[in-house]
């Protein structure tokens, strides 16, 4: 397994690749929510500065414009393709990150497409399945795969959804931390049941939530309830082999040495594993 870092796009993209070359990582997710940066121009850059400090980018991390609340209140009618009076703008914005991942010869995007309802033979439900088989649909003919972001369902959900959008190009970034962020599952259970669509995965950890509105806390990998020893333990017996991205939801130096911190905390166990 290698170890990544999730690396904001902006106009100081190449000075963001050699941060991550000084620290002695080479993979990373590119994140970006803001579809303006999209642009060819952008893309060469991109293409120039992974190839300049030998850095490979496994997957565009695409996010969308609009209202994002990140609870248990708000957040069902803000995020992702869920809520129906943002769909048209995000679907647009996602495949408009699909056509970029193109350029810069990237062949997996990921997102968040909100809480996907849990009950199958509801309304919700049935009229979000063509939506999202729609986008599959679209990233497949770029020749692409679509991964979920976990977090916000249960796995059965996930696992259900997969299988019945059925396009053949879809697949998990699993982040352990959202799992238990949002208090929907034990990650190392969860690749029970949908280990084997696991293309992507997360470094991250945090906490179970204590009340019924707010999100459980982000922690510094090693603080938080992710058993990441078991946890690389089982992505191995699911046959995973890919990167494992570090993500640190802070801000400033603090979060920079908690990335240092956590490479070297999955280095070792990646050793000794």
């Amino acid at each position: 397994m290698k170890l990544g870092v999730i690396l904001g796009l902006d106009l100081d993209i190449r000075d963001a690749f050699k941060k991550l070359a000084d620290i002695d990582i080479h993979t990373c997710q590119l994140n970006c929510w803001d579809a303006r940066y999209f642009t060819y121009e952008m893309a060469e850059q991109v293409r120039e500065a992974s190839k300049e400090f030998d850095i490979e980018i496994t997957a565009l991390w695409c996010g969308w414009s609009g209202p994002a609340v990140w609870d248990f209140y708000s957040g069902p009618a803000t995020l992702g393709l869920v809520p129906s009076k943002y769909r048209g703008t995000r679907l647009k914005e996602l495949k408009k990150g699909s056509d970029f991942a193109v350029e810069i010869g990237v062949d997996k995007m990921i997102t968040h497409v909100g809480f996907i309802p849990e009950i199958p033979t509801s309304d919700e439900y049935i009229q979000l399945l063509p939506v999202l088989k729609g986008l599959a649909e679209y990233v497949k003919s770029n020749k692409q795969y679509f991964l979920f972001e976990t977090g916000q369902e249960t796995p059965v959900t996930l696992l259900r959804t997969i299988e019945e959008i059925g396009t053949g190009n879809l697949g998990i970034n699993l982040d352990p931390a959202n799992l238990i962020l949002y208090g929907k599952a034990n990650p190392v259970d969860a690749l029970d049941v949908f280990g084997k669509y696991v293309m992507g995965v997360h470094g991250k950890d945090g906490d179970y939530p204590t009340d019924g509105k707010n999100l459980g806390e982000e922690k510094r990998i090693g603080d938080g309830k992710v058993n990441y020893p078991l946890f690389i333990q089982k992505l191995r017996a699911v046959g995973y082999d890919g990167a494992i991205t570090i993500e640190r939801e802070i801000h400033g130096e603090k979060q920079i040495e908690d990335i240092v911190y956590s490479k070297k905390y999955l280095e070792k166990l990646i050793k000794t594993i």
